[in-house]
């Protein structure tokens, strides 16, 4: 193990500058690794290509599409320079995306230029765990007593996550331990859950934050009529703000919509969905889909 900086804190000194003003459309690049099971719910078209092609009849909105197929697996400073917002499926596929891409995508959201949108199992997407382990880091930093920061050495473990489940007993990550005067060991985020079901039961939506503009037009209880179940705990950062929750008839819960702030960036977890059901047919996941697009392509306030 070995100290590493917190590249979260050193980016916030970068200067920021949104592509897209209010005369602009948004520039919506939607990500997936297009599995082939999804054409089971989904038909003639991908599960992103469903989200792009209806993301892409809405107003204000400029809307592409991309897989690991794509030249650069659709990642390429090119494209992501003109890209505000990513969303993003990932599921069997995740150690497949080029690390150097992730890390394209992981300095454009700490700088301000870029958000995510991670959709279900895109908890164990490369961009999300970076993003996650980044907030980890300016969490922990932040945490130590401000007369010990300037001199603290942080070291981490736990970075390769992704595939690695956890009990449900286990100590709930992220987590930072004193380990010498001005040291200390920090485990990173896992970025998932003891436990899922992936019997396709509804959920049982609330709307916790209803005046959040992610959650506009969208109801105070709502179902998703077939999804995968997976239950609390949810090895993740603090959340700035959890705008929706799910329950399930058998008891289970999980925080399913999450949003937080990441250096100066933004980023957005929905966790209804499943390659084998059409949830991103359903008005009420696409229009959450649709409101977080919109929100997140404005610069935050602080």
């Amino acid at each position: 193990m070995t100290p590493r900086p917190i590249l979260a804190s050193l980016l916030l000194a970068c200067t920021l500058t949104n592509p897209a003003t209010a005369a602009d459309p948004i520039r919506v690049l939607v990500w997936d690794e297009q599995q082939p099971e999804q054409k089971k719910a989904y038909g003639d078209k991908f599960l992103g290509e469903t989200i792009a092609a209806h993301l892409a009849t809405l107003p204000g909105l400029s809307v592409k599409s991309a897989n690991l197929k794509s030249p650069e697996q659709g990642l390429d400073p090119a494209t992501l320079d003109k890209t505000d917002v990513i969303v993003w499926w990932g599921h069997v596929q995740h150690q497949a995306v080029n690390v150097a891409s992730v890390e394209r995508v992981v300095e454009r959201v700490l700088t301000g230029r870029l958000s995510l949108v991670a959709l279900h199992s895109a908890h164990w997407s490369r961009p999300f765990v970076r993003l996650m382990q980044e907030r980890a880091r300016s969490d922990a930093s932040a945490s130590i007593p401000e007369n010990l920061r300037a001199a603290a050495t942080i070291t981490s473990t736990n970075e390769q996550c992704i595939g690695v489940g956890v009990k449900p007993d286990a100590r709930l990550t992220p987590f930072l331990e004193k380990t010498g005067d001005t040291s200390w060991q920090l485990t990173l985020p896992a970025c998932v859950f003891p436990s899922y079901r992936p019997d396709g039961a509804p959920s049982h939506v609330t709307t916790l934050l209803p005046n959040h503009p992610i959650a506009s037009g969208l109801p105070e209880k709502w179902d998703v009529s077939q999804t995968e179940m997976y239950s609390e705990p949810f090895h993740v950062p603090k959340p700035d703000a959890v705008i929706f929750e799910e329950r399930w008839d058998k008891g289970e819960w999980f925080r399913s919509g999450c949003l937080w702030n990441i250096g100066t960036g933004r980023v957005f977890y929905f966790r209804p969905g499943h390659e084998s059901y059409p949830v991103f047919t359903q008005p009420k996941p696409l229009r959450v889909i649709e409101n977080a697009v919109r929100f997140l392509a404005t610069p935050p306030t602080r």
